[in-house]
């Protein structure tokens, strides 16, 4: 991390806050490396709340510096525009990711918008704070594409892609994930959306021991599978990830669509094609997802990878 870079990031983020939309949004991600000497830095707009995350450590001077560009912007005419509430400085190498407060007051649970949707967040006391904002383009995708449709959400975490397909039509969510108090944030966002729960399940699962059941509610015409990379004790991407293509044809109704998501720069796509075609050939790639303009990275390869099969 470089200090002299710091003035790049102050300018970019000042551009990206006076563009950005009244909806969540990533306005600097210094991890798809376009930037030198920032790479290890980001910041997300949460309506009001601006959350700047360190993904390595840095100096006092670095931290000095970062810090006084912060309180620079809170004074400015622009932070008074958008009705700018606080500031966090999150810390993100560090065993549970925590976070400071720069300026201003925080809300630990604010609700923020996205296409038109309602999510209520979790800021400051977890190292996620309960949407990835680089699945923006792929939620919107799946509301596109779910009406009257069985959806299946794998790793459904607290719902956004279920939330997107009751508000695109779906007739049914099944929503599968073995943390039950992601599902019951889950559960409070389509609330918020004022969404019909009776078209919703949520199931506090381990995937790998419950096919059965998820198996019940189908033949699913979509299926959503974003799992992370990895999951002490219950998921690692390369040894795990086959293991559910090898369930699609069972799952999948006639003419269903799969969304296989992998979020590991370690990986490529081939990762998932070459995997469905070894463990569910009767699915074919069709193409891949773009990612949000504001999530760009030098390696197209190594950032989200959101494909689609049928």
């Amino acid at each position: 991390m470089n200090i002299t870079a710091l003035k790049e990031f102050f300018t970019e983020l000042n551009h990206q806050l006076a563009m950005a939309p009244n909806e969540v949004r990533r306005l600097f991600h210094g991890r798809g490396r376009k930037w030198t000497g920032l790479e290890q830095l980001t910041a997300d707009w949460l309506q009001g709340q601006l959350v700047v995350t360190l993904y390595k450590e840095v100096d006092t001077e670095y931290l000095e510096a970062l810090t006084q560009g912060l309180v620079a912007l809170v004074d400015s005419p622009l932070w008074q525009e958008k009705a700018g509430q606080c500031v966090l400085l999150q810390h993100r190498y560090t065993n549970g990711a925590p976070s400071q407060v720069i300026v201003g007051e925080l809300d630990t649970h604010p609700i923020v918008q996205e296409n038109g949707l309602s999510y209520q967040l979790t800021v400051g006391t977890n190292q996620n704070m309960g949407l990835f904002l680089d699945m923006r383009l792929g939620r919107e995708w799946v509301r596109d594409q779910a009406k009257q449709k069985n959806v299946l959400n794998l790793f459904a975490y607290t719902c956004g892609f279920s939330v997107a397909a009751i508000s695109g039509g779906a007739d049914k969510v099944v929503n599968v994930d073995m943390a039950r108090g992601s599902l019951a944030k889950g559960r409070e966002n389509h609330k918020l959306n004022g969404h019909n729960l009776n078209q919703v399940s949520f199931l506090g699962y381990d995937i790998f021991k419950s096919w059965r059941k998820i198996t019940h509610s189908g033949p699913y015409d979509l299926i959503i599978i974003d799992p992370p990379s990895f999951q002490k004790g219950s998921f690692a991407l390369t040894k795990d990830y086959q293991r559910i293509l090898r369930r699609l044809p069972e799952l999948l109704a006639e003419h269903g669509q799969v969304l296989a998501c992998v979020n590991s720069p370690m990986v490529s796509c081939d990762f998932l094609i070459d995997g469905m075609k070894q463990e569910a050939p009767q699915l074919s790639f069709q193409y891949r997802l773009e990612n949000p303009p504001e999530f760009a990275d030098i390696d197209h390869e190594a950032s989200l990878k959101a494909l689609v099969f049928s």
